[in-house]
């Protein structure tokens, strides 16, 4: 398949004007200016002309729980927390998410190609994200990577458990229960390694093994933090035990931008378009994002869907935008940033040789609210298509 003119962002330092790209067995095997490109299409392949509009990597989504919270309230159809016990580290996104979710229609439709989902903030220790793409019916097949174990500091587990006269109940508790769930599991990992070692006989825990790819800082934390006072407790733990971490809504960044920056750890910022219905988030704002990648901190844009819907999510960079970020670093903040941040770059986030042919075409700046797709293209299929949906092309 081939894509031919309009404008290409490919979010790897370079925009094409009358692009042309190659898609071969769901990669891109080519991509460049028109008239400097082999076209050379077969008589049965197809060819995508796009006059005026905008090329870009599809975007992504780097923390919502599409699939795994449907957009119902009640029990059914809810499978995002798990609220009996505080530590579920054995817990997958994988086993819960319901592809016929209408929330992945959603995103396709606006071009969303990715999307990073996993359990919700209940407790300390919520389980394993997943990085998937958004159009399959079997999630074994959407897959790209496994690589975060989510732990969720501040109101959330506080209020969950103090409900049920459990711990934890305050802030201190959720750092202590964390801090002795990871020395159980360096001590684990030491276990292993010395049966491993003099081959003695060791028996496995469960539980404990999904601590090992952290430990060894294959995956990172996925740490839910909004208030300032949290931000650092996530920090401090990380750096005890030596582990890779991302910051996930960091709602009140901004105010500590310089030191974020200093620390080096990744930030996902939102849902700022929300309310502020919890006394941890009276702070959050549009700007954060901005004052955030401003400082040097790597950062990407979330929905945190179903809190803002999944399809806002070029909306919300667009009012990031507003509030003081660059135009390009808002492009990069929901492609080519969350792709890094997800340890999914080498895969998807910008448009280059080799990489996934995840490719979303749009009228124009999609940070726009009239700005229209045209096509959403996921490992080189056509899964969205303007006209054929009724839509003017």
């Amino acid at each position: 398949m081939y894509i031919i003119g309009g404008t290409v962002k490919t979010m790897a330092g370079e925009e094409i004007q009358d692009g042309c790209i190659r898609i071969a067995d769901g990669k891109i095997a080519e991509i460049g200016k028109r008239d400097e490109t082999a076209f050379h299409p077969a008589p049965d392949e197809r060819v995508i002309k796009i006059r005026n509009g905008l090329i870009m990597p599809g975007m992504i989504e780097a923390h919502c729980h599409m699939g795994i919270t449907e957009e119902k309230k009640g029990a059914e159809g809810d499978d995002c927390n798990e609220t009996v016990e505080p530590v579920t580290p054995w817990l997958r996104a994988v086993d819960a998410v319901n592809t016929m979710d209408a929330a992945f229609d959603d995103a396709v439709r606006a071009g969303i190609t990715s999307a990073m989902i996993g359990p919700g903030s209940s407790n300390v220790v919520g389980g394993q994200f997943a990085f998937l793409k958004t159009r399959g019916r079997r999630v074994d097949d959407l897959v790209v990577k496994a690589p975060a174990m989510k732990v969720a500091f501040g109101e959330n587990p506080k209020v969950n458990y103090s409900g049920q006269g459990k711990s934890p109940s305050t802030r201190m508790a959720i750092a202590g229960i964390l801090r002795e769930e990871l020395t159980k599991a360096v001590f684990y990992a030491d276990r292993k390694k010395k049966a491993t070692d003099s081959g003695e006989a060791f028996e496995t825990d469960f539980r404990m093994e999904c601590w090992l790819p952290v430990l060894r800082r294959e995956i990172p934390l996925k740490a839910h933090v909004h208030r300032v006072d949290d931000i650092f407790t996530a920090i401090r733990i990380a750096k005890e035990f030596g582990l890779k971490m991302t910051l996930d809504h960091c709602s009140e960044g901004h105010m500590i931008a310089e030191e974020l920056a200093e620390e080096g750890y990744p930030a996902i910022v939102g849902p700022d378009l929300a309310s502020r219905n919890k006394i941890e988030v009276q702070n959050m704002a549009f700007k954060t994002v901005g004052v955030l990648n401003q400082a040097g901190v790597l950062t990407a844009i979330t929905t945190d869907h179903p809190v803002s819907l999944i399809q806002s999510l070029p909306l919300c960079a667009g009012l990031a935008v507003k509030s003081g970020l660059d135009l390009e670093e808002g492009y990069k903040a929901i492609t080519i940033h969350p792709a890094r941040i997800c340890g999914v770059a080498d895969r998807v986030g910008s448009l280059e040789v080799g990489k996934d042919a995840d490719i979303a075409i749009f009228t124009g700046n999609p940070m726009e609210v009239f700005t229209r797709t045209l096509y959403t293209i996921i490992d080189g299929q056509v899964v969205y298509e303007a006209q054929k949906s009724g839509a003017e092309n």
